[in-house]
């Protein structure tokens, strides 16, 4: 038997909410760390909306 696995609308409609504000709030992507910040502002953008910084740094 095949599975359907489809994503909701509200899935996307959440991811797509946290890609404007990620990237309205300086969010980009030129290194791991900025990925890593990229994707947690991406997935917790409502903590960004509250003035949260996940902006991390790895010191590498």
């Amino acid at each position: 038997m095949r599975r359907n696995r489809s994503v909701s609308l509200g899935t996307v409609i959440y991811l797509i909410i946290g890609l404007v504000v990620a990237l309205s709030n300086g969010y980009g992507i030129t290194d791991l760390s900025s990925l890593l910040s990229f994707l947690l502002a991406l997935f917790l953008w409502p903590l960004v909306l509250l003035g949260i910084d996940l902006h991390l740094s790895l010191g590498m």
